[in-house]
């Protein structure tokens, strides 16, 4: 392998932003440092990656690779097949890119593309945003260099000596500016500024629902049951909903009386997005806790019931246990969640509270940090 300069290096992860904007941030990182370096992401055909990558100014290369459904679905008797293909394809990536080093951030998408990595000795690094670490992640933990983690105690998954603490990466946007206001601490992103971009009154109060890149049931239906609440109490709404639920959700909510709603199946400036919220009500996914530590904004977390080892009541409970967050059930959500916002949203020196307490667990030096151990596996690619 070719271990001079220009570096080479390929990222590889997906099918949910989780684990595609940890990447980007990455990649946005190394190639700061070195502008001359030659980067690819490798994803799974027909997944969000797939726009969101080039999307951010890099290329991307899909396999013909998807999850095991646990449901009953004749798709699974076809994953032998699409894992031989797409080990084949990443094979063929790695021959013809020759990395100095491959990243996987987690998915299904990276399990080929690392494997094919390994078999060539090719250096990788993983990077696991969760408590609870995910299949791929520790299958392929055994050949890594590094084991880039966000939580202390993830021996259980991991070899000891390969774990490094860093924290999540966020995105760029969020990470070079502090979006809190100076009500909550901050100083940066202009709150006016930023409700103008969304055609949003100054006066008014500012939630922001973010049920996660492709939208959460529960959230939405949570909100659209108490809009008549938040129009009464005269609070506007940027609402994430995820481009699963935009259509419906855009009939639901036709009615003039909606005046204070912005609908957004996916919000591309996330930094505005932040600086325009007085409050936040979000999923307790690994990157959207991340963010909102750095952000500082006060929080209510929903964690989705629907994930493995049940991880995001334990990251959002990690929070609420120093009071960080309020947190709120899925099973109750659709009938106090709104109730809850309400009161929090009026209440400034709660408000305050959550902001201060929330600050106090970022890291926003996550990335680089990611990066600093990526240059060690390139200086010294035994992992030494």
């Amino acid at each position: 392998m070719n271990k001079g300069r220009p570096y080479r290096i390929i990222l590889s992860g997906g099918g949910t932003g989780g684990h595609i904007f940890p990447a980007i941030a990455i990649a946005n990182e190394f190639k700061a440092r070195y502008a001359d370096a030659d980067i690819l992401f490798v994803g799974a055909e027909g997944k969000m990656e797939m726009t969101r990558v080039p999307e951010a100014g890099y290329k991307i290369i899909g396999l013909p690779i998807f999850g095991f459904q646990r449901t009953f679905t004749l798709s699974n008797f076809l994953l032998p097949f699409k894992l031989v293909k797409s080990l084949l394809r990443a094979r063929a990536i790695i021959r013809s890119f020759n990395p100095h080093a491959v990243i996987g951030t987690g998915g299904y998408a990276s399990g080929p593309m690392l494997m094919a990595a390994n078999s060539k000795g090719v250096p990788s690094l993983l990077q696991e945003q969760n408590s609870y670490a995910g299949l791929t992640n520790k299958r392929l933990a055994s050949k890594a260099k590094k084991i880039c983690v966000a939580y202390a105690g993830m021996e259980k998954y991991f070899p000891a000596q390969k774990i490094v603490v860093t924290g999540n990466p966020v995105r760029k946007d969020i990470s070079t500016t502090h979006v809190a206001d100076s009500r909550f601490g901050g100083h940066g992103v202009e709150r006016g500024r930023a409700l103008q971009t969304f055609g949003l009154e100054s006066s008014k109060k500012t939630l922001l629902v973010l049920g996660g890149s492709l939208g959460a049931r529960t959230l939405n239906e949570s909100i659209y049951a108490g809009l008549d609440k938040l129009n009464a109490a005269d609070v506007q709404v940027i609402w994430q909903c995820g481009k699963l639920y935009l259509n419906e959700f855009k009939q639901r909510t036709a009615s003039g009386s909606m005046r204070n709603i912005r609908l957004l199946d996916f919000i591309q400036q996330m930094d505005l997005a932040y600086a325009a919220a007085d409050v936040v009500v979000s999923r307790a996914g690994a990157l959207s806790i991340s963010e909102l530590c750095i952000v500082a904004k006060p929080t209510v977390l929903v964690p989705s019931p629907n994930v493995a080892e049940d991880h995001q009541t334990k990251n959002a409970k990690a929070l609420a246990n120093v009071s960080a967050a309020l947190l709120v059930k899925d099973s109750v959500a659709k009938e106090s969640l709104v109730d809850e916002l309400l009161k929090l949203i009026y209440d400034e020196q709660r408000c305050v509270a959550l902001s201060k307490s929330i600050q106090a667990l970022a890291k926003p030096k996550a990335t680089q940090d990611i990066v600093n151990e990526l240059e060690k596996i390139l200086i010294s690619p035994s992992g030494v």
